[in-house]
């Protein structure tokens, strides 16, 4: 399938297939969505405490790169798992321009998060991890092991099998009690699939270009 490198209108880049008419990110800002998603409604709720975190679709690193500036600032302890099927190639993750679009003196470790081998934990600082997996979505098989996940996988319209109600009963399985994930999608039938998986859902305002997301969390009955 074609890859194309295009640039997004927060100037960040990021990878498009034309063949599905699907990019990694967001056309109107890969940063910004990133930021929005999975910072502002996700990581942001934990404070500054110690998490293990599940992204779906590791992708181009966006998600994880942010996660990790952002720790930063608050020497928070990061165990972070990427899960993807089909990595991309060294020379498409050097074209990002993350750490340059982002003015973070951090290139060396986007660079380094990559080239860190896959299925062994990476430690990227003293207080960052990283274990990258190269495994369907459908064979994911952690059990309360996450505080937090990142649902960051192609959209429903090309991939809907990816967004059933089979695959959130796994993220379910894989949160702890009380984690949360998130996500940039909002459709009815992606809420409808977290409902019958056991999450509570709300939406919440969208990033820009969309106008809701979704964030489920894994409640525990109060006795």
């Amino acid at each position: 399938m074609k890859r194309e490198i295009i640039t997004t209108d927060d100037g960040s880049t990021t990878i498009h297939l034309p063949e599905w008419n699907e990019s990694y990110h967001s056309k109107h800002g890969a940063i910004q969505e990133a930021y929005h998603v999975f910072i502002k409604n996700g990581f942001s709720l934990f404070g500054g405490r110690p998490i293990s975190i599940l992204e779906i679709g590791f992708g181009t690193g966006l998600n994880c790169f942010i996660t990790y500036l952002e720790a930063k600032k608050k020497n928070q302890t990061i165990d972070y798992v990427g899960v993807e099927a089909y990595p991309i190639p060294m020379e498409e993750a050097l074209q990002m321009n993350y750490a340059h679009t982002i003015e973070a003196d951090e290139s060396a470790v986007f660079e380094q998060i990559h080239q860190h081998h896959w299925e062994e934990k990476n430690t990227i600082s003293q207080d960052f991890t990283l274990t990258k997996r190269k495994q369907f979505f459908q064979d994911i098989n952690d059990e309360n092991a996450f505080d937090l996940i990142y649902f960051d996988a192609f959209g429903f319209r090309v991939q809907p099998e990816l967004w059933s109600e089979a695959i959130f009963a796994q993220m379910f399985r894989a949160l702890k009690s009380n984690g949360v994930l998130v996500t940039y999608a909002c459709r009815t039938s992606i809420k409808n699939a977290m409902l019958s998986a056991g999450f509570s859902v709300e939406k919440l305002p969208g990033a820009p270009g969309k106008r809701e997301m979704l964030r489920a969390t894994k409640a525990v009955a109060k006795l």
